[in-house]
């Protein structure tokens, strides 16, 4: 039986989150400059994506550019933006085959007009797509989009519009940037770290946490079909014992 046989469809999470990490390392080990690492990771984009689709996983959030990433080298910060822009490019063909839509979450304005309208078409071509939904977290922090959510609720609290008597856990959500998609159950992180790095830390309370050692340049389909049989064999008990599930 194969790995995707594995799986189970009747108890597939909705929505995957993935940090991407490893693609430095990997050049590093070939002797590459770490660019080499980013460029071969789109592979790994496409695969981990079409298999997500294939399975009938809701929502994929990716780990694409954090806000602290503009703290690299300006040379990598550049090349990544544009491989970026090559990439939404390149790959909207393979969105729009898969039927699936492209959303962002982040800041994305400071990445540039160029990459931001880019960024724009691909979103308002792939818009009435159905079967998936794929989240790019660009100049994003799990930080910044608390920061922001709660500056928002200030405002509307001072302006009148929101009671801060009725403030409450799904008050919030709804002014965090992933406010339409569900919070991801699973999280999976590549390259063998096991941190979160600042990424969506209100959404990933509760979300089931899967550390691969592979380096995602090498991410393939049969990795994550090892997650999804991984998450199926835990018991998600969201504070409760094991009996009180079981009923």
């Amino acid at each position: 039986m194969s790995l995707k046989q594995q799986v189970d469809p009747e108890k597939l999470p909705r929505h995957i989150a993935i940090i991407m990490d490893g693609n430095g390392r990997w050049a590093k080990k070939k002797g590459k400059l770490r660019i080499f690492g980013h460029e071969n990771g789109v592979k790994a984009v496409r695969e981990a994506t079409e298999a997500s689709a294939e399975l009938g996983i809701n929502y994929v959030t990716l780990y694409a550019f954090s806000s602290e990433n503009w703290r690299r080298p300006k040379r990598e910060v550049d090349t990544l933006i544009d491989l970026l822009i090559k990439t939404v490019h390149s790959e909207l063909k393979t969105l729009m085959d898969n039927s699936i839509r492209l959303n962002t979450i982040g800041d994305t304005r400071q990445l540039g007009e160029k990459c931001y309208n880019a960024l724009n078409l691909a979103k308002d071509e792939t818009k009435e797509n159905k079967r998936m939904v794929l989240t790019l977290a660009l100049n994003y922090s799990g930080r910044w989009d608390i920061e922001q959510a709660m500056r928002n609720v200030a405002y509307d609290a001072r302006e009148g519009s929101l009671d801060p008597e009725t403030i409450d856990q799904d008050v919030i959500k709804q002014y965090l940037t992933t406010a339409e998609m569900p919070d991801p159950e699973l999280l999976i992180r590549t390259s063998g770290e096991h941190r979160l790095s600042n990424y969506l830390l209100w959404q990933l309370a509760y979300s089931e946490l899967y550390f691969c050692p592979t380096f995602w340049p090498d991410f393939r389909k049969e990795h994550l079909y090892q997650a999804l049989i991984n998450y199926q064999s835990r018991e998600r008990r969201f504070g409760q014992i094991s009996e009180q599930i079981k009923k």
